[in-house]
């Protein structure tokens, strides 16, 4: 009787060794099988997902193929199981356990945004509400209401961001985008302000960037900001008027329809400097940092006039003479190339 016992007992742990074996071999082919994917995509992990909500989620997005031995995974593998709540990128290249390895260390996967200078707080608006995984807060919010949520005393936005590209993980809100450029934008400015040159016809760091939004605008050639800074500071000492066609585009609003004629150039608004004295009212554009640092230490020049050359540069002038010459030649250059 005992030798049968013994031999039941033999037989069930011989069983139970090749069971174990069985069942440690189909989870590790689970945990080794690589995800279907055809290229890379993001998966979030939710907060307070179990380990076996991921599993789920995953076979349900149809990354994984599921098993009969999911249920029992954690127990052979406990160090897979402290997964982090976030927004991460997967690969094809990845296999399920490199994924979860990946959820484990709370390492977010970072979108990005891309503010152009020279861009408009309105196109800003439309970046944030179409950016992924982004929190949006200020979708019903007006200007003013934004401004006050993001502790600027204007309730004109234009120009008060600084241009870049930000990072951002799942759940960033596009309050937090904004403050963080406006943040940058003004640790740049005070940093200029501060090494601007002397007997400059700007009153305060603000009305240096009404200036820098104008030479963003005015140029894209890296070599030219100072001297068309240089063009726009010697106006305004002489009391000149700017005569800056992108205040006038501006000032116009939704009438602006690619072209600007000279009854548009009459029309008084707060923004037309071919009308007004003096710089407008508020920037007219997002000021990238070069455009900044240029507004503040001009070309030392006795330019006042420039006009495009046709070429993607300028030609600038000391006089009007000049200036009407210069303007004849790009009207000579266009008619060439029709």
């Amino acid at each position: 009787m005992i030798k049968k016992i013994t031999l039941f007992l033999v037989l069930v742990a011989i069983a139970a060794t090749g069971a174990f074996f069985y069942v440690t071999k189909q989870v590790e082919q689970f945990l080794s099988q690589p995800l279907q994917l055809t290229q890379e995509q993001i998966f979030t992990v939710k907060p307070g997902t179990s380990f076996q909500g991921v599993l789920s989620d995953l076979s349900k997005q149809e990354i994984i193929t599921t098993s009969d031995v999911v249920k029992v995974v954690r127990h052979f593998h406990p160090e897979l199981t402290q997964l982090r709540a976030g927004t991460y990128l997967i690969t094809p290249e990845m296999d399920l356990t490199q994924a979860l390895k990946q959820f484990k260390t709370g390492k977010e996967h970072q979108f990005s945004l891309t503010f152009v200078e020279g861009s408009r707080f309105s196109e800003w608006r439309t970046i944030l509400e179409n950016a992924p995984y982004l929190e949006h807060k200020t979708k019903q919010m007006s200007e003013a209401e934004i401004a006050k949520a993001l502790g600027i005393e204007h309730d004109k936005l234009e120009g008060l961001f600084l241009a870049e590209t930000f990072n951002y993980t799942y759940g960033t809100s596009d309050l937090e985008i904004l403050k963080r450029s406006a943040n940058k934008l003004q640790s740049v400015l005070d940093q200029a302000w501060q090494h601007r040159q002397d007997k400059l016809p700007l009153a305060s760091p603000y009305e240096a960037l009404i200036l820098a939004s104008i030479i963003e605008k005015e140029t894209a050639v890296e070599s030219e900001r100072e001297r068309v800074a240089s063009v726009f500071v010697n106006r305004l000492n002489k009391r000149m008027r700017l005569q800056t066609d992108p205040t006038v585009i501006y000032g116009m609003g939704d009438k602006y329809d690619g072209n600007i004629r000279k009854k548009d150039l009459r029309t008084p608004t707060p923004y037309n400097t071919y009308v007004i004295a003096g710089l407008p009212p508020t920037p007219i554009a997002m000021a990238g940092e070069a455009s900044i640092k240029a507004a503040l230490n001009p070309e030392d020049s006795d330019y006042y006039y420039f006009v495009a050359s046709g070429k993607g540069g300028h030609v600038f002038s000391k006089n009007l003479t000049e200036h009407n010459r210069a303007v004849r030649a790009y009207l000579r250059h266009l008619r060439s190339n029709k």
